[in-house]
């Protein structure tokens, strides 16, 4: 294309040598064309929300090579991730629901934040057939996937944040949270629907503008966010603000905040179980830390980068991408570890649960056992009978 355009150039100059009025008038039309050219790229770019950048003298930047360990290693991790998040955080939820009242403002945050964990982890068999292929379900499971997800994910978030401002509250004011123990319960019921509420806001737009289309550079189906014609890369930008800020940021501040205080209050604590304390809190903020620092780094360099990316550049974090992403994931799987089964009473629970449900199933297997036989025994004598109604003689010498 850009020979074209210098031949057309070369064109003109040789033609206004002879008419200075033509020269201007083609060069005008030339530069207005070019430019509507450009307006309609960059238009249809919006109208798909990519983020290529236009360049004449370079192909099509191909991530054929990148897919092909994305369609491998992408959906295993995701299932990986489903199975054991969803028996994790549907433990907690089965305990707190038979087992253990909520007592405190740490209780009803673990619940809503295995709630959270669990509808996460439910989306990820979808996005794992999506990401082993391509998107093979309708427009509506595409919107509930991604709204679900958004939902859930930053619910998640601020549900942690939450547990660090109470256990900030429980340790540090012990005294003054002793004596609001009761009012504070009832508060806590609702920030957390408040919570799910503002993460409901804020994940309107992935029900709305998350679509169904054949993406003209991947040649396939794509589940992706569809933004109206001439705000695509303005909303992707405000999506990633969005998600780093609400998602990480705030989080990372207040978890990182409280717990600083949290450690400096149990090592004035003459306490023998202090050293416990301390090292189960450096241990939550560093899984933190790793699951979800690395993502957030590669969406901040996303955002910086979103005009001016390479080919090679987009291959690396594209890649970067998806390996950070399914690291943070497995923080939903280590939530219900780190926050719940690390007390000595929930694993009493644990244990709890574990013995009613073997119970259980013995008795789900005497109960059958018994019925089998006394089937057995009603069919034998039921035969029985028919045989002697047949054979009368039978009942006499």
């Amino acid at each position: 294309m850009k020979g074209n355009l210098s031949l057309g150039t070369t064109e003109l100059m040789q033609l206004g040598e002879n008419n200075p009025t033509t020269q201007i008038t083609m060069e005008g039309n030339l530069s207005l064309g070019t430019t509507e050219m450009l307006a309609n790229m960059t238009t249809a770019c919006d109208d798909y929300s990519c983020d290529y950048t236009i360049d004449f003298e370079a192909t099509p930047c191909s991530m054929s090579d990148i897919k092909k360990h994305v369609q491998i290693f992408v959906p295993v991790i995701y299932l990986f991730v489903c199975v054991f998040g969803l028996i994790g955080n549907s433990l907690v939820i089965v305990t707190y629901a038979f087992y253990k009242k909520s007592k405190s403002m740490t209780d009803v945050y673990l619940v809503n934040l295995a709630i959270a964990d669990l509808f996460f982890v439910l989306t990820l068999p979808f996005n794992a057939v999506y990401r082993a292929s391509q998107w093979v379900f309708t427009e509506i499971p595409c919107k509930l996937v991604r709204g679900i997800y958004g939902i859930n994910f930053y619910s998640s978030m601020l549900m942690l944040a939450l547990i660090s401002i109470d256990r900030y509250i429980a340790i540090v004011q012990a005294t003054r949270s002793f004596k609001m123990r009761a009012a504070t319960l009832a508060y806590s019921r609702y920030i957390c629907i408040a919570v799910w509420i503002f993460a409901s806001m804020i994940s309107v737009p992935d029900f709305v503008f998350s679509s169904v289309y054949m993406h003209d550079l991947d040649n396939r189906t794509v589940c992706e966010p569809k933004y109206p014609m001439g705000f695509g890369s303005q909303l992707k930008l405000l999506t990633l603000g969005m998600q780093i800020t609400i998602g990480f940021c705030i989080p990372l501040w207040i978890i990182i905040t409280c717990y600083s205080f949290i450690i400096n209050t149990l090592h004035q604590a003459q306490n023998f179980q202090r050293h416990k304390a301390v090292r189960v809190v450096i241990a939550v903020v560093l899984v933190f830390l790793l699951c979800q620092v690395p993502y957030n780094i590669i969406l901040l360099n996303e955002a910086i980068n979103f005009f001016e990316d390479t080919c090679s550049t987009k291959k690396f974090n594209t890649m970067a991408y998806y390996i950070t992403q399914c690291l943070a994931f497995f923080h939903c799987c280590l939530n219900p570890v780190l926050y719940a089964f690390i007390g000595v009473k929930f694993r009493n629970y644990f244990i709890k649960i574990m013995q009613d449900l073997w119970c259980l199933s013995k008795k789900y297997m005497t109960v059958r056992r018994s019925s089998r036989m006394s089937s057995e025994v009603f069919s034998s004598r039921r035969t029985s009978e028919v045989l002697d109604v047949d054979n009368p003689s039978s009942f006499t010498m």
